[in-house]
């Protein structure tokens, strides 16, 4: 359940002697996949109590097409959050049943392919609601939910925060009158039958996370009281969980989150409601890595700076948010074995053009050397597999890592993007446009 500092070691010199980290391919993704089933396993134990429940992926955390066909494979459903990601999750091969839909800016097109598809679907707001009633066909498959906010406070990220008082999320049901029109609009809708909200993950502890998805369960036994009947039978537990970057150690574990649910609500996992779950980052962080080329060594104002080509494109959250998302970093030879000796503090730079690109200030490290290896840990979610195109840098090459007792081989999950693909992105097939173009413009 963790790319351990020892399997990272092993994957290092072993990319390095397949030839997967060179002067030409100076840095690379690496996934551990077993680790990645033993995450899926551990959650779907955590909740091998309740009588149902569908654990949907974060197709953000890691919206890679192999990766999201391992989760299926492994039982997951997929959690989506744009039309680039519902395409990325049916490709994948996740039946439409098993998706669910999250946006807070929905087109009516995206709606109308979501119902015609049989995707679950939350609504963001009452006047998605009204889209949904135009738009929703008499034989609709969908589940069909809103998204409220419990406005019960910020973790310390106020960023990844999404129940605060001002969030842009859902339905604020602490603002005046705002919690009657939600329970009215289910009155007029018999086919609204989920309820969804979303505290947050990273930087959110565990009780504030229990204690706003318990205010949704209040809110589904006060619709159900109001109407007579169980018309919400599903609660959507959106958010995540916090991710220990400190060390190899998972914590806190789906085990832990179970207990803190049951804690504050034990009615809300005891069978009564259909439960849907959204993790990412707790599934796919601790299994991923980041290995990089340090270009130079050098020093500025008295301070050692290792010049790698892993910066603020694979690492972009830690670049602009240091405090809140530090990583560690652990250093290699060039043949990929680990660096040992005294360590000395360095700053890991990144190849960007931009002078605040540096990944860790003053990090202990030994000695370090033009052509040595850095790996930077638990990288497995939203680092290199949803890279920043700033300078026009390639989207790295991403590994999946099969560890066996007498080594580890390797898997292409995403091959390193070329120059000329990248030319290609950005417009090469139409070089002339602006010189020839404008008699017939291009939607495509």
């Amino acid at each position: 359940m963790s790319f351990s500092t020892d399997k990272v070691a092993l994957a290092v010199r072993q990319a390095v002697a397949d030839g997967l980290l060179t002067e030409d391919r100076p840095v690379a993704g690496f996934l551990d996949v077993r680790g990645i089933r033993e995450s899926v396993a551990a959650l779907h134990e955590a909740f091998a109590g309740v009588p149902d429940v569908l654990h949907a992926f974060a197709a953000k955390a890691c919206p890679l097409v192999p990766v999201l066909r391992l989760l299926a494979d492994a039982g997951m459903g997929c959690e989506v959050a744009s039309p680039g990601e519902l395409r990325l999750a049916l490709d994948a091969g996740f039946a439409p049943a098993r998706i669910v839909l999250d946006s807070p800016a929905k087109t009516r097109g995206e709606i109308r392919e979501a119902l015609e598809l049989g995707v679950a679907l939350n609504a963001d707001n009452l006047a998605e609601l009204d889209r949904i009633d135009a738009l929703r066909p008499d034989d609709c498959r969908s589940v069909l939910g809103l998204r409220v906010n419990p406005q019960v406070g910020s973790g310390s990220i106020g960023a990844m925060s999404t129940a605060t008082a001002h969030s842009k999320f859902g339905v604020a049901l602490r603002d005046a009158g705002a919690r009657e029109r939600v329970v009215e609009a289910y009155v007029r809708r018999p086919w609204l039958t989920r309820l969804h909200a979303h505290v947050g993950s990273q930087g959110c502890p565990l009780p504030l996370i229990a204690q706003g998805l318990a205010e949704l369960h209040r809110l589904a036994e006060e619709i159900n009281a109001r109407v007579g009947r169980r018309q919400v039978t599903s609660l959507d537990l959106g958010g995540g969980l916090p991710v220990n970057f400190t060390d190899d150690c998972v914590t806190p574990t789906h085990a832990a989150y179970v207990a803190a649910l049951t804690a504050v609500e034990p009615a809300l996992l005891d069978g009564r409601y259909r439960l849907v779950t959204e993790f990412g980052r707790s599934l796919l962080a601790k299994n991923g890595v980041t290995a990089a080329l340090v270009e130079y060594v050098k020093e500025a104002g008295g301070r050692r700076i290792a010049l790698t080509h892993a910066g603020a494109q694979v690492a972009t959250r830690t670049v602009f948010m240091p405090e809140s998302w530090p990583l560690r970093v652990t250093a290699y030879g060039p043949d990929g074995t680990p660096r040992r000796g005294p360590l000395v503090p360095y700053d890991v730079a990144g190849p960007l053009c931009f002078a605040g690109d540096v990944v860790a200030h003053e990090h202990p490290l030994p000695e370090l050397a033009e052509g040595d290896l850095l790996a930077l840990h638990d990288t497995g979610a939203y680092y290199f597999s949803a890279p920043w195109a700033y300078n026009s840098l390639p989207r790295p090459a991403v590994y999946g890592c099969l560890f066996e007792d007498d080594g580890v081989t390797f898997a292409t999950v995403r091959p390193a993007q070329s120059p000329r693909e990248i030319s290609l992105e950005n417009g090469l097939d139409r070089a002339d446009a602006l010189l020839t173009g404008f008699s017939a413009p291009s939607l495509r």
